[in-house]
């Protein structure tokens, strides 16, 4: 456990310093900051801690986390409140081929395996990604972007398994519009019916070896999509999708050859609940898809909220109570609070000071879930396959 990372308000520069260094400055800037800011503008100012709740390894020694989501009923070897997270990752750390989702009570403080994935399924490989949620039915739906060697070069374009809430497959969803599911999964859940918002990151993106000459990066392909999926969910009987609607087209993605795949992450409703915000990772920005619940064909990459300054390659998204969003960098150890009906970004925390990469934090970040109070919020450390709770 440790107190008050480093912050960092909008304009702000950063750079590396000694562990001792950063928690004396931190502290510092802490106390400073609220005593001559007053009232904390958002949510970020009022956490102070950082716990570990849990290691997400597997029994099987899969690593890397990814997604996290809190079980919104009990149902199964499922308690209500509990976080759920999975791995992209197996023993030998090759990306693309984690199989595991491990659940963690904070009533009871234990953790246990909820469901190990066979490597291969008959409809698609597996590799969990960030994309994962649970039905109020009880039923878990997660995706796949599987790899048979860490890399994009031998990815298949997966699917999106469906789960009881015993972790036992139910059915696979696979199809023309769904190749990459990668970014956490925005929902409306009625129950009976729900509507999921899932990008796909995964289409036509070659090797991290094909590099676009321009850049000497490798080459970005700008197909990836925001897929909805409009679902039906009767009492005792597996989801079925009964209409699907791409809303959202022409984000870029491209493989990394330390992260996999970087594409568009995180996706949020907004408080109206038909504006959906999603992070474009390659764009740098947090962008707005109106009519999102209803529109029947593409809004193209949306309207830009915001981008650059504090922003880092932006991943998840998550909406406080107050109509903000928390979004992480996935090039340093930073969440960054922002204001979305003016596009100002609010507030940056240092929530991964691993000295180990440059910037502190580089690559660590991925999944968050607010908890059901909206007071803190949990996060996976994949430096230290951690699940970690930033509370006051």
């Amino acid at each position: 456990m440790y107190c008050c990372k480093r912050v960092r308000r909008s304009g702000g520069a950063a750079g590396p310093l000694s562990r001792k260094r950063l928690a004396v400055f931190a502290l510092c800037v802490c106390v400073t900051s609220f005593a001559r800011a007053g009232e904390p503008r958002g949510l970020l100012e009022t956490l102070r801690r950082h716990v570990t709740r849990t290691s997400t390894v597997g029994d099987n020694g899969d690593t890397n986390p990814y997604a996290v989501i809190i079980a919104p009923v009990s149902s199964g070897k499922i308690h209500q409140g509990d976080v759920l997270v999975d791995n992209f990752n197996n023993l030998s750390n090759l990306q693309g081929t984690g199989t595991t989702i491990v659940d963690f009570d904070p009533s009871t403080k234990k953790t246990t395996l909820f469901a190990k994935l066979p490597a291969r399924l008959p409809e698609c490989g597996v590799g969990l990604t960030t994309a994962m949620v649970m039905l109020k039915s009880g039923w878990v739906i997660v995706g796949s972007l599987p790899s048979t060697d860490g890399s994009t070069r031998t990815k298949g374009p997966g699917g999106l398994i469906v789960l009881n809430s015993n972790g036992e497959l139910a059915t696979v969803w696979t199809g023309p519009n769904i190749n990459g599911p990668w970014g956490n999964i925005a929902c409306i859940d009625n129950g009976t019916t729900a509507t999921l918002f899932v990008s796909m990151a995964g289409f036509d993106v070659p090797g991290p070896e094909v590099h676009d000459p321009a850049t000497g990066y490798s080459v970005t392909v700008r197909k990836a999509i925001i897929l909805r999926l409009d679902l039906s969910s009767a009492p005792g009987e597996i989801p079925k999708i009964v209409k699907q609607t791409v809303i959202a087209s022409g984000f870029g993605s491209r493989a990394d050859k330390d992260s996999f795949l970087v594409g568009p992450t995180g996706l949020a409703l907004a408080p109206d609940g038909s504006t959906l915000y999603a992070s474009d990772a390659l764009g740098n920005q947090i962008v707005a898809i109106p009519d999102a619940t209803t529109r029947t064909d593409s809004a193209g990459t949306g309207r830009t909220v915001t981008s650059g300054k504090l922003l880092r390659r932006p991943l998840s998204l998550l909406l406080t109570p107050a109509g903000h969003l928390l979004t992480c960098n996935a090039q340093n150890g930073e969440v960054v609070e922002i204001n979305p009906a003016t596009g100002k970004q609010i507030y940056a925390q240092w929530i991964d000071a691993d000295q180990a990469q440059s910037p502190p934090g580089n690559g660590d970040l991925f999944g968050m879930a607010i908890t059901p109070d909206g007071t803190s919020f949990y996060y996976v450390e994949d430096d230290m396959n951690t699940l970690v709770e930033a509370t006051k």
